[in-house]
Order: C-alpha cells, then sequence, then structure tokens
C-alpha cells in the first residue's frame, strides 16, 4: 500500500526560524523526502542547507536539475530558481516568477500535487501574504494532507491564515508538534489519487510545465481560464483568471501568475513607481525650461526668458504636488486592507 512519503514545505518572512524547529526534531531514519521553498533574496547566496544541516539529522542540500528523489534528504530551492517533483526527479528550472516570487512555493506544491497525489504532505509555515494558498489547494483536491503552522504561533501570520481561509486544512498547529504528527502520518496508508476533469487535469499539467520553464503561450494557456481586462504587472501582458474553489488568481500568457491579493500589492507598487517616473520627468522638464531660459536671458531676449522661467518655476510646482503623491502611495493587499 502507498504511503505518505512526499513532505514539501514553504516558508517566507521568519521562515528559517520555523524550519530550524522543524528540522531539529525529526529522527535520523526519518525516510520521506522533504521540500522546501524559502523566500529568500535572488541576489546572493543561500546558506540554509547548512543551517538545516547543522540544526538537525538529516542532510539538507540545494539539488542539481534532474536529481534523483532521495529518502530521508531535504531539497531546498535554490535562489531565484523554482524547485519542483516530477517522476522521482527534482527539477531545478528558472521559469516564471508566481507572486512576484522565484522560487515559489505555489509552484513546488502544485508540481507535487499533480506527480503523487495522496502521497504528499504540504506544510505552510510563517510568511507575509499567500504565497502557498493555490498550491495547498492542488494538494487537497488530489488527496494530499495539509498542514499550517497555527497563525497565533507564526512569526507573520499571512500565509498560514490565508490557506486556513481557502483551503480545508488537515492540522494547524504549533511548529513544536509537527515532526511527532508527520512520523505518524507518514506510516499511514493513502487511497488513489481522486480523478480529475480533463480539463482541470490539462490545466495543472500546463501549469506545472509553465513553471519547468515551457512556453505559457505555446501551451495555450489564453484558453484555460476567462480573458480579463487586467495586465500583468511584470511584462504588461494579458491576464485570464482561474478559478480555484473559493480562491481567484491570475496568469499572463507570458506565464507570471497571481493571487489576487499579491496582483494588489504588486499593481500599487507599479503605482508608486508611475509616480515616480513623473517627478523625474517633470524635474528634468525643470532643467530644460530653465537652461533654456538662461541662454535666452544671455543673448538679451528678457521675454522669452521669462516665458521659459515662468514654465519651469509651473512645472517645478507639478513636480511637488506629484512627490507628494509618490510618498503618500499605499502600498495594498488583502491583509493591509482588511
Amino acid at each position: 500500500m502507498t504511503k505518505r512519503d512526499i513532505i514539501v514545505i514553504g516558508a517566507s518572512a521568519g521562515g528559517v526560524y520555523a524550519l530550524k524547529e522543524l528540522v531539529a526534531a525529526l529522527p535520523s531514519d526519518f525516510q520521506p523526502a522533504l521540500f522546501v521553498v524559502q523566500h529568500v533574496s535572488p541576489h546572493a547566496p543561500s546558506y540554509l542547507p547548512d543551517i538545516l544541516t547543522t540544526a538537525g539529522h538529516l542532510i539538507a542540500t540545494h539539488p542539481l536539475d534532474g536529481e534523483l528523489i532521495q529518502p530521508g534528504h531535504i531539497y531546498i530551492a535554490p535562489p531565484d530558481h523554482h524547485l519542483l517533483v516530477e517522476y522521482d526527479q527534482v527539477i531545478v528550472k528558472k521559469g516564471p516568477k508566481e507572486n512576484r516570487f522565484r522560487p515559489s512555493i505555489d509552484a513546488l506544491f502544485r508540481s507535487a500535487a499533480y506527480t503523487y497525489g495522496p502521497r504528499v504532505i504540504g506544510i505552510v509555515l510563517t510568511g507575509m501574504l499567500d504565497d502557498g494558498t493555490s498550491g495547498m489547494w492542488s494538494i487537497k483536491r488530489l488527496g494530499g494532507t495539509c498542514i499550517i503552522q497555527e497563525p497565533e504561533e507564526a512569526m507573520y501570520a499571512s500565509m498560514p491564515s490565508s490557506v486556513l481561509n481557502y483551503v480545508d486544512v488537515d492540522y494547524s498547529l504549533p511548529v513544536a508538534d509537527m515532526a511527532l504528527l508527520l512520523i505518524r502520518l507518514t506510516k499511514e496508508t493513502v487511497m488513489e489519487k481522486p480523478a480529475l476533469s480533463k480539463e482541470e487535469e490539462k490545466r495543472l499539467e500546463t501549469e506545472v510545465n509553465i513553471a519547468a520553464q515551457d512556453s505559457a503561450f505555446d501551451l495555450g494557456i489564453l484558453n484555460m481560464g476567462e480573458l480579463t481586462p487586467l495586465t500583468c504587472p511584470e511584462c504588461n501582458g494579458a491576464l485570464i483568471s482561474i478559478k480555484e474553489g473559493k480562491l481567484i488568481r491570475y496568469r499572463c500568457h507570458t506565464g507570471h501568475a497571481f493571487t489576487a491579493s499579491s496582483l494588489l500589492a504588486e499593481t500599487t507598487k507599479v503605482v508608486e513607481e508611475s509616480y515616480w517616473k513623473a517627478v523625474r520627468s517633470l524635474e528634468e522638464t525643470v532643467l530644460l525650461l530653465e537652461n533654456s531660459g538662461k541662454q535666452f536671458a544671455e543673448g538679451g531676449n528678457e521675454d522669452a526668458a521669462e516665458q521659459f522661467l515662468e514654465k519651469a518655476a509651473f512645472m517645478r510646482e507639478r513636480a511637488r504636488i506629484t512627490r507628494k503623491f509618490a510618498m503618500e502611495q499605499e502600498k495594498y493587499s488583502e491583509d493591509s486592507v482588511q
């Protein structure tokens, strides 16, 4: 009989502390393979494998693309790369970002659910916004087990709270209690993978392949959701909406994906950036007008000089007002609005 032997874990802000506590409590003979996405800077090396190896009894590494999955091993997503699982291999690719992140928790969870179904245990730990919610929905949809860090205990409650809002979670508990639960769950046998409709299975397969660097456009992603009037803040591509239970998320034809909350956060960030670009253009206009005014004054054309300097003063005031808007612009997400 099949047992749960694939554990996928997602964490963001505050996640290193939670991961150390969880890994430290796992025994040396723990057989299931663990796959971890911890949001880290794409511009610096990650020392998380060393940290987790030192913290516990299992070996943690950044895997190579195509590496065979070994029992009792911890695989950690390298910076700026998605970590996926497929056909007993670890896939490490630089596919499009999801929820503004690469690596993406959703991408890992979705690939595990698609490949292993009920054999998967998904865990979402502390973090901001909602990366992991869509992937956890897929795990649950395909018969896997869903665990979250108790939001009241999490350093940042947004990620586990989001999963709790949109997914029928099996267990919500402190990190200190997770190891014993995992030991028990991984000894139990599981049922067959639930059947999906052809459309749902095709979309899930497509989204896994997009994270693995296949072309979203060539795979026909625009035909797998409802076309919206919204555009992708990453590339300005057209966005489709995809519904998963109560959750609505978005994907563009180049492959970038967002939940509603992450799309809102990124869109309001773009608004602020647009204000600052406007400030720059207005201030450059002031410089050009003042330079022209000075040149006319040096040439003895006082009327023209006065006109250009008046326009420069007018544009300087516009730049001041626009700068004020830029500094007052709020960044929204579901968390901040609520």
